[in-house]
């Protein structure tokens, strides 16, 4: 006999994917808070874009004399986006430790939520499994218990010798 497919044959969907249960930040909230933290760097940023966009333009007009205060303009602006950046960076730091050690918990969060809900998944196929095996085991005992029955009623129609011999005897019977 041919044995059924397993349940456990199809691939079932993982109980984690998808589900966050704790916040996480996106990139644009990210970048919100990284200008709220450090204002001064993008300010520096935008100083020397527009010292090299007036650079350009002065050099297009021939301009020499503007396109020089330009670049000049351009140097102290990356020199202030630099220095923006080292005590920013001295600044910050103890918030950048607290940071991590947040990124940390939460990544270890993660993890153990993935382990628990994976743990989960396993018990729920592991007794889906069982009641399978269950359920096929009740299946196997039914057909069994016909077999041996039909096996019974065809050794009794031996022992009283077959149809044949009882349609005889019944014959007999009637014609007494």
């Amino acid at each position: 006999m041919e044995e059924p497919p397993s349940p456990l044959s199809k691939e079932l969907p993982s109980s984690f994917d998808g589900n966050k249960d704790f916040y996480e930040e996106s990139r644009w909230q990210k970048f919100t808070r990284r200008l709220k933290e450090e204002p001064l760097i993008p300010i520096g940023c935008g100083v020397t874009c527009w010292a090299l966009w007036g650079a350009t333009k002065s050099i297009r007009h021939g301009d020499s004399l503007n396109a020089q205060k330009m670049f000049r303009m351009r140097l102290y602006g990356q020199f202030f986006t630099v220095v923006a950046m080292i005590a920013g960076s001295f600044y910050y730091n103890s918030d950048r430790i607290l940071r991590k050690e947040y990124d940390a918990v939460v990544q270890e969060r993660k993890a153990q939520e993935k382990r628990n809900a994976w743990i989960r998944e396993l018990e729920a196929r592991d007794l889906e499994e069982k009641e399978w095996r269950s359920k096929l085991a009740k299946v196997r005992e039914k057909q069994k218990q016909e077999v041996e029955a039909r096996q019974a009623k065809e050794e009794k129609i031996l022992r009283e010798g077959g149809p044949l011999k009882r349609a005889v005897k019944e014959i007999k019977d009637r014609i007494q």
